[in-house]
């Protein structure tokens, strides 16, 4: 059984619509409603386009990775789909973390376990293994 809905008083009407317009009006200032009225409505990195219902899969990505640095001629921001977008930021983590790129590490260094690091001994059994 569906719960019963009291109507609303007139003035309780009236604050949930001064909410809203505030609440309108709010998101219409914000970098993403200005970000979808400059720019296309085009992924930047895979090229997919965005409208109507699928317009919420597209987010807006901060070139230099601060969310403060809103410029009013947008040129700080780029439209991503969320799986690009999430991509971007996970390449910035990897990189931070130094998982990206040649490794810094040399095999066999105290703390780093291979699991191929006597492999050439035993492919090659007349050869010492290294110490």
């Amino acid at each position: 059984m569906a719960p019963s809905r009291t109507p609303l008083t007139p003035e309780k009407q009236k604050k949930v619509l001064a909410e809203l317009h505030r609440d309108v009006a709010q998101w219409n200032t914000s970098y993403r409603a200005k970000a979808l009225k400059l720019l296309p409505h085009i992924c930047g990195s895979c090229a997919r386009e965005f409208s109507d219902k699928r317009l919420k899969e597209l987010t807006v990505h901060h070139k230099d990775h601060n969310p403060n640095n809103n410029p009013p001629d947008g040129s700080n921001w780029e439209l991503l789909c969320l799986y690009c977008h999430d991509h971007e930021h996970s390449k910035l983590l990897d990189a931070k973390h130094g998982t990206l790129g040649p490794r810094t590490e040399k095999v066999g260094k105290p703390g780093f376990v291979s699991p191929f690091d006597k492999l050439e001994s035993l492919m090659n059994p007349e050869q010492k293994p290294e110490s």
